[in-house]
């Protein structure tokens, strides 16, 4: 993957994770009922994709071949 595709996924990922982070940070709505989508689990998934992402940018910048 190249430098710009990384770095867009990147800020897309964090983005999201941050976005993800908040919705979960929210306290329950008993009105509303049980939430339907797992925030906190989707801002774990976010922060695993976006370690992987700095570890390719990191070696993509390094300069590091492909294994």
């Amino acid at each position: 993957m190249p430098l710009i595709t990384t770095l867009i996924s990147l800020a897309a990922v964090v983005g999201f994770g941050l976005f993800a982070g908040w919705r979960g940070a929210r306290p329950p709505d008993l009105i509303r009922g049980p939430r339907l989508v797992p925030w906190r689990f989707l801002m774990i998934v976010a922060a695993a994709v976006a370690l992987a992402l700095v570890v390719h940018l990191v070696r993509l910048v390094a300069g590091a071949p492909d294994a």
